[in-house]
């Protein structure tokens, strides 16, 4: 792809992210062209139809999600490192309530599911690994990154509603108290 193009379908993609989260899946794909500085051609030539554009969408952020965990791993080994993606986790999944529908008609395999809850899985395994080379809060051993993912998938669900995401970092605490190994834990710790 020339280097234009491929910046006229981030910027498709970025405003089509901010426009689905603020109006849903509903937004007018001109509305997200002529934000993007592109014509609906544009649009249409990358995305055939509404559900390709917001199925590129869900995997883009999903792997920025992703990527955040590396990032994290390295910057903010252990617990810190985890809380904070959950903490995005949470956010992202918030964000994609208004593409449920959409989703569900998009992603109809269950392999793709599959390879979503992996990428998923595979984050959170790195963040469990990635363990402070001194000073904070270490991981225990042998935590199960598909038994995180269940956790925080239950978070989510109680997040749903705005008005609870504080609701949701206190259960995130609560869900790293069983992470942290105990014998590291001092004080304070969460």
């Amino acid at each position: 792809m020339r280097a234009d193009a491929q910046d006229n379908y981030e910027r498709v993609l970025r405003v089509a992210a901010d426009t689905f989260a603020r109006e849903g899946t509903g937004a007018s794909l001109k509305a997200i062209a002529r934000e993007a500085g592109v014509g609906i051609g544009t649009v249409y030539r990358r995305f055939p139809t509404r559900e390709a554009l917001v199925e590129a969408v869900y995997r883009q952020e999903v792997d920025q999600l992703c990527a955040a965990a590396t990032d994290l791993a390295r910057s903010q080994p252990g617990a810190q490192g985890l809380r904070s993606w959950m903490e995005l986790f949470v956010d992202f999944m918030a964000t994609k309530r208004g593409l449920g529908e959409t989703l569900r008609s998009v992603l109809t395999s269950e392999d793709e599911r599959q390879q979503t809850r992996d990428q998923l899985r595979t984050a959170i395994a790195t963040l469990l690994a990635a363990q402070p080379d001194r000073g904070g809060d270490r991981i225990r051993p042998h935590v199960d990154p598909n038994d995180v993912l269940m956790a925080l998938g239950g978070i989510t669900l109680i997040a749903a509603e705005e008005q609870r995401r504080a609701l949701a970092s206190r259960l995130i605490d609560l869900l790293l108290t069983g992470v942290v190994d105990a014998e590291d834990a001092g004080p304070g710790s969460s």
